[in-house]
């Protein structure tokens, strides 16, 4: 479990401030953008229950409208508490794959901003880097979770990329060392009447296919 403290940063003398769990929680609760770390790439978290904040954290990406932002949560019940049904296929995908790089699109609960909704639902995932869960944990909901860098830019794989696109704009960045992932999380779109692949990753879409049709996976 990272650790926590309700104290304020540290600094590392003449270099970056060291923020600790604690910083980025207080952060997001207050409106904020942080930058934290998950098994794929840097992320860039917010309140997704703040219109103020998930406007501002389009306003920094120069990401477009109409391109729905996905959330990490803490653990299967917090993620699947955005949705107003739960396919089985996406508990089967969940309890086969979770915590992994496997985002589900749902359909979505009502109430839910059109920043994290499209046609197909919400996308959610439950990351395994424990401080990306510690964040939705201590939140009590989950946060954002698009990637740190500007739209049409490539992911941060380490903090000081984060720091170069987005500097002050960013309140808190949470150390996570150089992230070696080289794909991101696997994106599935699951209803009642089927599932589809929507973006490769990190998981292949013939283990989705072996999952759902009941195999085990070696």
């Amino acid at each position: 479990m990272p650790r926590s403290s309700s104290s304020s940063h540290k600094s590392r003398g003449a270099g970056e401030p060291v923020f600790r769990l604690a910083d980025g929680v207080g952060a997001i609760q207050a409106g904020e953008l942080i930058v934290y770390p998950t098994e794929t790439f840097y992320a860039l978290g917010a309140d997704p229950f703040s219109r103020i904040a998930l406007g501002r954290l389009f306003r920094v990406k120069a990401r477009e409208s109409g391109h729905p932002v996905g959330l990490i949560a803490a653990d299967t019940s917090m993620a699947f508490s955005l949705a107003r049904e739960v396919p089985i296929d996406a508990r089967r995908l969940a309890d086969a794959f979770w915590p992994g790089p496997l985002t589900l699109v749902i359909p979505a609960r009502d109430g839910l901003a059109p920043e994290l909704t499209g046609p197909d639902g919400v996308a959610v995932r439950v990351s395994p880097n424990p401080i990306a869960r510690a964040l939705a944990s201590g939140l009590g909901h989950p946060i954002t979770a698009t990637s740190a860098n500007l739209s049409r830019h490539p992911p941060a794989t380490s903090l000081a990329e984060a720091r170069s696109a987005f500097g002050a704009k960013g309140k808190v960045y949470l150390e996570g060392g150089n992230l070696a992932a080289t794909a991101p999380s696997t994106l599935v779109v699951v209803t009642r009447e089927g599932w589809k692949m929507v973006r490769a990753g990190a998981i292949s879409e013939d283990q989705i296919a072996a999952v759902l049709a009941g195999e085990q996976l070696k």
